[in-house]
């Protein structure tokens, strides 16, 4: 709401285009003294008086209060949802151009919610983008620009920032986002379903990586139970998704791959082609855990194809982590070290979790060549980048690699003080990014996990 001067001068003037005095404009529910007070700039009138005086004088609130015409931020909003649609169906470097002109667009006419739905859309662009020092900065504006609005309205700032922190292998600190974000929902009474399914699905990831799988599977049941209560259904279907993890935990594959055909179905039919591909990726780590590597690897190119005609370098190379994976199972290691050779030239903008995988990935082939020292130093890059992620799973992997590594060399004391290491990690199946977890032959029907993508907040 603009200055009381300028309301007041605002309303003289449309009373004054429209030939009424000012007893006529107050009339029935306010007295001329009123209106001439207000008139004069010595009183802010409430929202309700000037609702009552936009209607006399036939325009809107919204002009009233602060001289933009209704229709703009009308326009403004449509053009935002347009946009949103741009990122689900079409390329990021194209709406993130579109979100920068309305959000100058939403500045210039000072629409704060406008502009807080613009930092969100710049925000998922910089993701499929792999700028996630970039995102962060989006979604922190964005909550900045909200922060006097309840919980409900700053919950997808939350979850996309929380979701940036996770994609740059920063899991505890991505928790505490979105687990501190869940108990203000839960001590203000703000009991919103979609909010509290947004933040529950997004918190499942980092619980498995970081091996909190009964925390994950609370976070699951709790999502799946308010379900039907969600009134979006592109929120619905990233639920499924990030549910079927912790079913692939349980080693229940069937399961896992149903709630997955359930996430696919809703994006197909939304046409979300950045959503549809993560489920193709999702089903070809289904797939491969199986031991069914001919589909698995279809999926994966699928997925991989999908997310580069969009220009989403970041899950591009996190996709071709694992088809380098299923590459190596085929027997194809050339093939496979070439996709790995090709992300690590990209340096560690893709996450330290997933540079941790292809150094794994490489160290194994080494050692399949018979290069016990090139192994080793492919396992001692992984174990860096690793430490500093919290992805405890593939840690405990990592350390159990490189003990029987170090035990094969004759490095006795050096192999046990990696295995006293991994027992601090403890692996259990879900959780590691690549491959059968170390204690699937000792479970019948257990699978290991995938780090895979969040789901986006449509």
């Amino acid at each position: 709401m603009d200055e009381p001067g300028e309301i007041g001068r605002r309303v003289q003037r449309l009373r004054a285009e429209r030939g009424l005095t000012q007893r006529q404009l107050a009339h029935p529910s306010y007295t001329s003294a009123y209106v001439s007070t207000l008139e004069s700039g010595k009183v802010r009138p409430s929202e309700t008086a000037l609702r009552f005086l936009a209607d006399r004088l036939g325009t809107s609130y919204e002009e009233l209060a602060t001289g933009r015409p209704a229709h703009l931020a009308t326009e403004l909003r449509l053009a935002l949802t347009d946009a949103q649609r741009t990122l689900a169906t079409g390329a990021a470097d194209e709406a993130a151009e579109r979100y920068r002109q309305l959000l100058a667009e939403a500045e210039e006419l000072g629409l704060v919610p406008e502009q807080a739905q613009a930092r969100l859309g710049l925000g998922e662009c910089a993701l499929e983008a792999g700028e996630l020092a970039c995102a962060i900065g989006h979604f922190e504006e964005a909550e900045r620009l909200v922060a006097d609005e309840p919980l409900p309205r700053r919950a997808r700032a939350v979850r996309g920032r929380a979701v940036a922190h996770l994609l740059a292998g920063e899991l505890r600190y991505a928790c505490y986002l979105l687990e501190s974000a869940i108990d203000e929902l839960g001590a203000g009474g703000l009991a919103d379903p979609d909010a509290l399914v947004l933040l529950h699905a997004a918190v499942i990831g980092p619980y498995m990586d970081m091996g909190a799988h009964a925390r994950a599977a609370r976070s699951a049941e709790l999502a799946l139970t308010l379900a039907p209560r969600v009134s979006d259904p592109a929120l619905v279907a990233g639920m499924h998704r990030q549910v079927a993890r912790t079913f692939l935990a349980e080693g229940r594959t069937a399961d896992a791959d149903a709630s997955l055909a359930k996430a696919q179905e809703i994006y197909g039919q939304l046409q979300l082609s950045t959503d549809l591909a993560h489920c193709h990726w999702m089903r070809g780590y289904v797939l491969a855990q199986s031991g069914e590597l001919g589909p698995a690897e279809r999926e994966l190119r699928t997925a991989r194809d999908m997310l580069s005609a969009r220009r989403a370098g970041l899950y591009t190379a996190q996709v071709e982590v694992e088809l380098a994976d299923v590459l190596r199972r085929l027997g194809r290691q050339e093939e496979a070290a070439g996709l790995l050779a090709a992300l690590l030239d990209l340096g560690n903008s893709h996450g330290a979790v997933h540079a941790g995988g292809a150094h794994r990935l490489l160290g194994l082939m080494a050692e399949e060549r018979g290069e016990a020292e090139r192994a080793e130093e492919h396992y001692v890059q992984a174990l860096a980048l690793l430490e500093r992620s919290g992805a405890t799973g593939d840690l405990a992997d990592l350390c159990r690699l490189l003990g029987d590594l170090l035990r094969r060399t004759g490095r006795v004391e050096a192999a046990m003080d990696a295995y006293r290491t991994g027992l601090g990690h403890r692996a259990a199946p879900g959780t590691t990014t690549l491959g059968p977890a170390p204690t699937a032959a000792l479970r019948p029907g257990a699978v290991g996990g995938s780090r895979w993508a969040p789901e986006r907040s449509e």
